[in-house]
């Protein structure tokens, strides 16, 4: 089959085109290398450099392809950063989205599988299971939200199936370690990599269920391929939560160092956040799950090989107001 992967040289999106490889489709990557590395794509597959947001590349690749599935995979991911480049994510999260929604529908794809987010259900009982009201505590959230009511939509107006997955706190090899807005273990990894303490907003005790990426790759590989998911809304992820303080802890252990911690203001963030994936494994059986310890093991060790990532601002920040003091500081300076 035809593959097209958005963000196939990112995290999630790399290995999810490796797994599609291995299972002898054709794969097609689109990816503007803002936060992914050409040295994460799976040799097999196609490159494009390009973004989802031109809507005429998007075209174009559609009609020389005809692709048969659409991973979209393609997003800027930073949750608590979102609230201040709104601009910035409802372009890339959202109108991204509608241009590979609305060649999808022109071109008649056969499924659309999309990876949703956690964030969309913001402050809301745990486990958060797939039948509450989502109600996104972010921009992040909101975007992510807004394209599921759009495949919704297009399910009943045009016909395009589609497959929707809420992952939440992957981690693990290939992750964007220069990135501190977003993933945690890859920020503490790094900091401790530079000889700094780690970080931690407010006390620490938020928690939430960390996923190593070898454990859902496979899964929203093969999703396109079970039509009992079709139209159909997925948690994926690791059942049991754990606590920031507690995450400090195991890297410290697997980095083989003294834990040493900076207690900063906290955020504006849900505090407890980790899903229920009853459903999930109803459809696709009870896949495995990595201990976190030895999951964190194995990013520590590719982390090493890669060594200390700088880690730049983000240049485009549309509001300063109530932003954390410790992200604030390299714009006042500025």
């Amino acid at each position: 089959m035809k593959c097209l992967v958005t963000g196939g040289a990112g995290f999630i999106g790399s290995h999810v085109a490796e797994e599609l490889v291995k299972l002898g489709h054709e794969v097609v990557v689109i990816d503007d290398l803002s936060g992914g590395f050409e040295e994460n794509l799976p040799s097999g597959a196609v490159f494009v450099k390009g973004s989802v947001c031109d809507h005429k590349l998007i075209n174009d690749l559609f009609g020389k392809y005809k692709f048969d599935y659409v991973y979209h995979l393609a997003a800027y991911a930073a949750e608590n950063l979102s609230n201040f480049i709104k601009r910035f994510n409802y372009h890339n999260n959202l109108i991204g989205s509608v241009n590979l929604i609305n060649a999808s529908v022109n071109h008649n794809v056969k499924c659309f599988v999309f990876t949703s987010s956690i964030a969309v259900y913001g402050h809301n009982q745990t486990p958060m299971a797939e039948e509450l009201t989502p109600e996104p505590a972010d921009s992040y959230g909101i975007a992510k939200y807004a394209v599921e009511q759009e495949l919704k939509r297009c399910k009943e107006f045009f016909d395009l199936n589609y497959i929707i997955f809420r992952p939440h706190n992957v981690y693990g090899e290939r992750q964007n370690m220069g990135d501190k807005y977003r993933n945690v273990l890859g920020i503490f990894i790094n900091q401790l990599l530079k000889g700094d303490s780690m970080t931690v907003f407010g006390d620490g005790e938020q928690t939430r269920a960390f996923t190593y990426i070898g454990d859902i790759a496979p899964t929203i590989a093969k999703a396109p391929f079970v039509e009992k998911a079709y139209n159909q809304v997925f948690n994926i992820g690791a059942d049991k939560p754990y606590s920031v303080n507690q995450i400090a802890d195991y890297i410290a252990e697997a980095m083989g160092v003294e834990k040493k911690t900076v207690n900063l203001d906290a955020r504006h963030e849900v505090v407890n956040a980790f899903s229920d994936h009853s459903k999930l494994n109803s459809i696709f059986g009870h896949g495995s799950e990595a201990d976190l310890k030895e999951g964190i093991r194995k990013m520590v060790e590719w982390s090493k090989k890669q060594g200390f990532k700088s880690s730049k601002k983000f240049e485009g920040v549309e509001i300063l107001k109530n932003m954390p003091p410790s992200w604030l500081e390299d714009y006042v300076q500025s």
